[in-house]
């Protein structure tokens, strides 16, 4: 009887060799989609947008240390909001999602309330005929987000300080500049 049992463990023992789990050790990944420049917003409180992100399934969300429900996009995709109330000019709200398999990931999001508008500053104008040329410097104690001349959307790199030139027609150039948080300075450059 002996040697019956020993066949039948050598053919049973590669066969559970042959089940390899794998492990899931991916990340929820955490998405803020509004507002557009982040935690900035020129209010006090607002709306937070987003989404949580695993390849096996999202379980859950919490937002200093309160849980957040998710509206599901899939099983893979949840999204969320929540209101802000920030005290101040500044706060800070701790993100904390959770997946199916017990993985969590953690983002901080500063929150910068930020009620002043850019600073548009014209160093140069010049207008031939009907060729109006325009360079200046637009600031914010953010981010300047965009600046448009004329209604066209001027291709720039986001940033403190963003210096810039357009040409287009007229007899002047309607500026607008807006900052991460919302705001938007209108300006009417002309000789």
């Amino acid at each position: 009887m002996r040697r019956a049992a020993l066949p039948l463990l050598l053919l049973v023992a590669p066969a559970l060799g042959a089940c390899n789990r794998t492990a899931d050790t991916f990340q929820p990944r955490i998405v803020i989609t509004r507002p557009e420049g982040g935690g900035v917003s020129p209010a006090r409180n607002f709306v937070v947008k987003g989404y949580v992100l695993d390849d096996q399934g999202v379980d859950s969300l919490t937002v200093s240390g309160r849980n957040v429900p998710l509206t599901a996009g899939s099983r893979k995709i949840g999204y969320f909001e929540f209101k802000t109330q920030v005290t101040g000019s500044r706060g800070e709200y701790t993100l904390r999602a959770r997946d199916e398999a017990g993985n969590e990931s953690t983002l901080v999001l500063p929150v910068n309330v930020d009620g002043a508008g850019p600073i548009i500053s014209v160093t140069r104008f010049e207008r031939e005929r009907n060729i109006v040329r325009v360079t200046g410097v637009a600031t914010d104690d953010n981010r300047v987000a965009q600046i448009l001349v004329d209604g066209n959307r001027l291709n720039i790199t986001p940033g403190r300080r963003v210096d810039f030139y357009a040409e287009t027609t007229g007899i002047y150039a309607d500026l607008e500049v807006r900052d991460a948080a919302g705001n938007v300075t209108k300006f009417r450059a002309q000789r």
